[in-house]
């Protein structure tokens, strides 16, 4: 009896329609390359031999393809799940079978969905509108490099483990190298920033850095987070736009060394889009609230990994518990101090005449009391 494959629908879903077009895409590509075969010469032949990766061949209905793909709006939503080679189809389908199976059960296939719609359209959409203006401004190639491939939504999947698991420790190399799912998100979109100008593969810095940015901005700014029930969340069933806490702040990406660099740039960042109305400031009652959310959810969980036990999971609560009460402590500390150095020192005067009221109510007192002698 074969094994029951133990995926979400929207994951599930999601995998076939991955295999399903790099597939189509692939048998297309071939169909094309034989096509022209008889119009090359040998020398021809020898230089365009590799039908999956010349961009000669590429399937401007599927893929996007600069100065091409206009033509078909569709493609910003089909080019993501395009797939040139079978490594680069291993890799895309096990992050949405590991990365997806985990985030749908954690927020639902509504909520899953929509993120996975938002970091696959709006970075492709992004990246065509950066080529179309860098061929605008150089020229434009014979067969410009297709955008196609879940380099957005692999770059969004990690942002989204940061924001929910960011204490997780994953082994690599068995047990030789282990890192923390927070530092996932920055190592992943600079070992793509690197190898884009090494190797060649510029789609894939865009696309991975612009993954990292929409699915940063969508759940910090405009994903309704479902609050857990506490006194300073509003109770059960409480909801609040984005995810204001302070462990996924951009610094938070970061190493601690590089914070007081960043800050300054993230603020005035930060500041701009504010005074455009691209988002909204949080208040205090915000972030002291997505503190809280922050160390009482982690209970609430799926396991990352099957058959961990819970203790893997017990320990990333009792890590991120402590974090958020630490930077919520932080910032309940600061406020005091803040209140306390303002405070006027009290007069004398107040402190005489205080003294003086006493000392009459004590008179009368002994007064009331006397005829009782």
């Amino acid at each position: 009896m074969a094994p029951r494959i133990n995926l979400p629908p929207l994951t599930r879903i999601l995998l076939l329609v991955n295999i399903g077009l790099s597939v189509l895409n692939a048998s297309i590509r071939l169909n094309k390359w034989r096509h022209e075969l008889g119009n090359l010469s040998p020398t021809e032949i020898a230089l365009k031999s590799n039908y999956l990766s010349n961009p000669q061949w590429a399937v401007s209905y599927l893929a996007i393809v600069p100065t091409k793909s206009i033509r078909y709006p569709w493609t910003s939503i089909t080019a993501a799940w395009v797939e040139n080679n079978i490594l680069s189809l291993a890799i895309s389908g096990s992050v949405i079978w590991f990365g997806g199976k985990y985030l749908e059960r954690a927020w639902g296939s509504k909520e899953f969905g929509k993120f996975v719609y938002f970091v696959t359209v709006i970075p492709s959409v992004l990246a065509f509108c950066v080529y179309a203006l860098w061929h605008a401004l150089t020229g434009t190639p014979e067969f410009p490099t297709p955008l196609q491939g879940l380099l957005a939504l692999e770059a969004g999947f990690l942002v989204a483990l940061k924001q929910l698991v960011p204490e997780h420790t994953v082994s690599l190399f068995r047990g030789a190298l282990r890192v923390r799912i927070k530092h996932f998100p920055a190592l992943f979109t600079l070992a793509n920033m690197i190898s884009g100008p090494l190797l060649g593969t510029d789609t894939a810095l865009w696309l991975s850095l612009l993954g990292f940015m929409t699915g940063w901005v969508y759940l910090r700014f405009f994903r309704i987070t479902e609050l857990s029930g506490g006194s300073a969340t509003g109770g059960e069933g409480a909801v609040m736009k984005g995810d204001p806490s302070d462990t996924f702040a951009f610094v938070a990406f970061f190493p601690d060394a590089m914070h007081p660099f960043l800050s300054p740039v993230y603020d005035a960042v930060y500041a701009t889009l504010v005074s455009f109305k691209v988002c909204t400031p949080f208040s205090e009652e915000a972030v002291e609230a997505g503190n809280e959310n922050v160390a009482s959810r982690s209970e609430g969980l799926p396991s990352i990994m099957n058959g961990d036990g819970g203790g893997g999971r017990r320990a990333e609560a009792e890590r991120r518990r402590a974090l958020a009460l630490k930077a919520l402590d932080q910032r309940l500390n600061a406020a005091a101090a803040t209140r306390t150095a303002s405070a006027p020192v009290a007069s004398m005067a107040p402190t005489v005449a205080a003294a003086g009221d006493a000392a009459e109510t004590a008179v009368g007192a002994e007064e009331n009391v006397a005829p009782l002698a």
